[in-house]
């Protein structure tokens, strides 16, 4: 069961429930297990066979990168050979990296959609700026005019979105304002989740994801208890980025999750290998 039905305190809200095509987050699920292909996703038989790989091995949402138009249009080929195999209920995940438009074909063809809000909207040059009120708060609306198009369409659609910060991508303005901190990591995704609930759009998952356990876990601490203070409770996606292969990725992983999950945070979790996908599932 996921750890809000296991280790409810009075301080702590019940995890939302989301629903990603057949699968269920949050709420008193169970905790879901997820991996992501590595193949072409413009080989689309290569990307079935892996995705068949690891649904054999229990994989419950299977992730594809999309970060072209043209690779968000070959999921739509991926998702009907998934459903010929009698696959109908496993829900496919859309990586987004840049490109607003391709998470808008994506939703087309798959059930979740993962934004980085480092790098959806916003800009990575590795430059220092300075902000005033007026500016940063321009910034914003920058990025809401060219996010609220896909909430708009994951809301119409039923689709779900994952909010998913990852500490080495954080944007150029986020680290000049905030600083390379958990903090910064909570507030870029803060930034966008509170875009989808002024429309009304709550099918979402978040993630704070760090290569580093001791960053990844501080950040997941500090999110669930921003949103604890805001009266929500939006379910954890887990996972430490490129923890790396063999005995050392596993146990990076293992703190990092596993520390969350004895705290009675997160709801879905992927362990990042440098292997093949379906070796991450055990």
């Amino acid at each position: 069961m996921t750890s809000e039905s296991t280790l409810t305190s009075p301080e702590r809200l019940p995890t939302r429930t989301v629903q990603i095509g057949g699968v269920t987050v949050g709420g008193d699920a169970p905790i879901v297990v997820q991996s992501m292909t590595t193949a072409d996703t413009m080989d689309v038989e290569a990307t079935v066979a892996e995705s068949l790989r690891m649904i054999d091995a229990g994989c419950q949402i299977v992730r594809i990168t999309a970060p072209s138009k043209k690779e968000a249009l070959a999921l739509g080929e991926i998702r009907a050979k998934l459903d010929g195999a009698g696959h109908q209920g496993v829900p496919l995940v859309a990586d987004i990296h840049f490109t607003p438009n391709a998470a808008e074909v994506a939703a087309d063809h798959v059930e979740k959609i993962r934004v980085n809000p480092g790098n959806y909207a916003d800009k990575k040059k590795f430059e220092t700026h300075e902000y005033t009120d007026e500016t940063y708060a321009a910034e914003l609306d920058r990025i809401r005019e060219r996010f609220t198009p896909l909430v708009h369409k994951c809301k119409a659609l039923g689709r779900a979105m994952r909010i998913g910060t990852n500490h080495g991508s954080l944007s150029d303005r986020i680290l000049s304002h905030y600083g390379d901190t958990p903090l910064g990591m909570v507030e870029s995704a803060m930034e966008f989740l509170n875009i989808c609930r002024d429309e009304d759009y709550h099918d979402i998952v978040l993630s704070m994801k760090a290569s580093n356990p001791q960053v990844m876990v501080q950040a997941y601490r500090m999110l669930s208890e921003r949103m604890q203070k805001e009266g929500m409770a939006y379910p954890l996606h887990l996972g430490v980025t490129e923890a790396g292969e063999g005995e050392d990725g596993r146990i990076k992983s293992a703190v990092g999750i596993g520390t969350l999950l004895a705290e009675g945070l997160g709801d879905t979790i992927r362990v990042s290998l440098t292997e093949a996908p379906e070796a991450e599932i055990p």
